[in-house]
């Protein structure tokens, strides 16, 4: 059994020189955790699932002082209380937003369902309070909490570094006086292998600055009509339940949503979930919108079975297919203010998204 990330296998290397490779294959922990680690590199599919690594490092970093290598004292113990541990993970980078799901019953469907032959739950819940079950901590005679914690403190580590080299990036851009240059380097950030929180945040910034441009008439009477710009507005945080809607826009009442060409599925789910309103789809693919708007229909096709009030519901409620193409075209159309414009807006809103503090908007 091969173990994963390298990361992970240099601890265990340092923790138990010359048995690391039998401790790993014997614990269960360690193989669920080096499972869950894939989003350092990038992969835009990849989840960081800090909610279920965080539930179980919270245990484990009390669990360290209390009762390291004491197997005969956790045999009687109760668990933490959940408030203990619900604000201990809430602290921790990028926690302050993570929910009591992954306590209460989320890592262990997910541990069973990676570890197939895994008997017991990982965490036991008791009336309000937690801790690991002790087969899991103890392998043969290692109590392995601290490799666990070292491999976890790790992982978000590798998450930190990554987290600011677009940080580094927006810097440099500020800097640069050549507006070509400096498209070209947005442009670039524009990849089908973007992590899919930072393309929904750059996507959102030309966007944006995009539709400024555009003036449209509105007003309730003709005595009130007004000549006025499109203004969009960004609905939540990327990995926000937002039914359906990522971005909205003013006056017109356009709905966006952000996605990824390979899930037609969502898509309809999307549609589903704002009862069918027309939707702008915005898509992290290279292909020509033509294309995708061709295969999306023919999935709508085949999904409605021959249904005619299917097909029709489904199809009427696409309003527009947005891709990478157009993102760097309108980009690259866009004078200098506006191109100021985007890498502010990215800036504020990673810093958002990541708990950074960001600069006033002003």
């Amino acid at each position: 059994m091969n173990i994963t990330e390298r990361f992970v296998a240099d601890i265990l290397k340092k923790e138990y020189p010359t048995d690391y490779q039998l401790v790993y294959e014997e614990s269960p922990l360690l193989q669920y955790l080096d499972k869950k680690m894939k989003a350092v590199h990038g992969n835009s599919k990849t989840r960081r699932s800090l909610a279920n690594i965080y539930a179980i490092y919270s245990i484990l970093y009390f669990y360290q002082s209390d009762f390291y290598e004491k197997k005969s004292e956790y045999r009687r113990f109760e668990g933490y209380d959940y408030m203990r541990l619900f604000n201990f993970y809430r602290s921790l980078y990028g926690g302050n937003k993570l929910q009591n799901h992954a306590l209460n019953s989320r890592v262990n469907g997910e541990f069973h369902n990676k570890i197939k032959d895994a008997t017991n739950d990982l965490i036991i819940v008791n009336n309000g309070k937690y801790l690991i079950h002790i087969d899991y901590i103890y392998v043969n005679e290692h109590d392995i909490s601290k490799a666990a914690c070292h491999i976890i403190e790790g992982y978000v580590e590798l998450l930190i570094a990554k987290d600011h080299e677009l940080i580094s990036i927006l810097e440099k851009l500020k800097t640069l006086t050549d507006y070509a240059q400096k498209k070209a380097t947005i442009n670039a950030l524009l990849t089908e292998d973007a992590e899919a929180r930072v393309f929904e945040i750059i996507s959102y910034a030309i966007l944006k600055n995009h539709y400024k441009n555009i003036k449209v008439y509105f007003g309730y009477t003709r005595e009130t009509i007004a000549e006025v710009e499109l203004e969009l507005y960004k609905t939540g945080r990327t990995n926000a339940n937002d039914g359906g809607i990522d971005f909205v826009m003013r006056p017109v009442g356009r709905f966006f949503q952000v996605t990824e060409v390979n899930n037609y599925d969502k898509y309809l789910l999307d549609i589903d979930k704002v009862m069918h309103f027309p939707i702008s789809f915005v898509i992290k693919t290279t292909q020509q919108k033509s294309d995708v708007l061709k295969d999306l229909e023919q999935y709508i096709t085949l999904r409605s079975s021959g249904m005619t009030v299917l097909e029709r519901r489904y199809k009427e409620a696409i309003e527009d297919i947005i891709t990478i193409n157009e993102l760097q075209e309108w980009t690259r159309e866009l004078e200098g203010a506006d191109i100021d414009g985007i890498i502010r807006d990215i800036d504020i809103y990673y810093r958002l998204e990541m708990n950074m503090d960001a600069e006033d908007e002003g």
